[in-house]
């Protein structure tokens, strides 16, 4: 089973460079073993040309490593976090990725502008406040980690509806239920950023997007009588 885990995590990472969102060694992937309540994550500063399956690091859901020679992704704190927080998700992608970092930098949400959006995220994909100087200490990974939870939970938004975040002048974050939906979370949040750079250069003053369109896309690929796809 760990094996497994592992080759699903390496399959994840693999697919970052392939989509184009990650440049040289920024981001990374993880895995979790819900059942064993371990996580496979990318191993800190391997290129992706490298990687192997077997270079996977396992972590507890203390972030303890419990298998692995190599160190840990340096995010595998801030992956620990929302592992225990949000109980739904199955893996975990961090990106550098163009567009939504430039958002990040620029301390800006990614609203809704059109349905590609609405499609992926149930609103507006949030941006953390910046940390604090004690939360850029020693525990800083864990408290990027604690300040998106912050986020989510002071804006009344779900994690399971709006898949994704951005830390502000750092980058995104998705995750999924399984390693293949985390990374198509990932796609889209980029794909969205840059539509929405897009749309704002053209437009600044878009008129805000209607939330029953906004649900209506959203539900017919996600709600209870969902019916997009066979």
């Amino acid at each position: 089973m760990l094996t497994e885990l592992k080759r699903r995590a390496y399959e994840a990472n693999l697919a970052l460079p392939a989509h184009g969102l990650v440049h040289l060694n920024f981001g990374n992937a993880s895995a979790i073993d819900r059942g064993r309540g371990i996580i496979a994550i990318k191993p800190s500063g391997i290129g992706y040309d490298r990687l192997k399956p077997s270079d996977m690091v396992l972590v507890d859901l203390a972030g303890d490593r419990v298998e692995g020679k190599l160190k840990p992704s340096s995010d595998t704190p801030t992956h620990v976090v929302l592992y225990n927080w949000i109980s739904t998700i199955g893996a975990i992608v961090h990106t550098h990725s163009v567009h939504a970092t430039a958002f990040a930098q620029a301390g800006m949400a990614i609203p809704v502008l059109g349905t590609t959006h609405a499609d992926f995220f149930r609103g507006p994909v949030p941006v953390t406040r910046d940390l604090g100087i004690r939360e850029i200490g020693a525990t800083y990974e864990a408290d990027t980690g604690r300040v998106i939870a912050e986020t989510f939970l002071k804006s009344k938004t779900d994690p399971d509806e709006v898949p994704g975040v951005l830390v502000r002048r750092h980058g995104p974050f998705a995750w999924g239920g399984t390693p293949a939906e985390a990374v198509e979370n990932a796609v889209a949040l980029e794909l969205c950023a840059r539509m929405a750079s897009l749309t704002l250069a053209l437009a600044p003053r878009v008129t805000r997007f209607p939330e029953d369109l906004r649900d209506r896309h959203y539900l017919r690929k996600h709600g209870d009588s969902a019916y997009y796809g066979q």
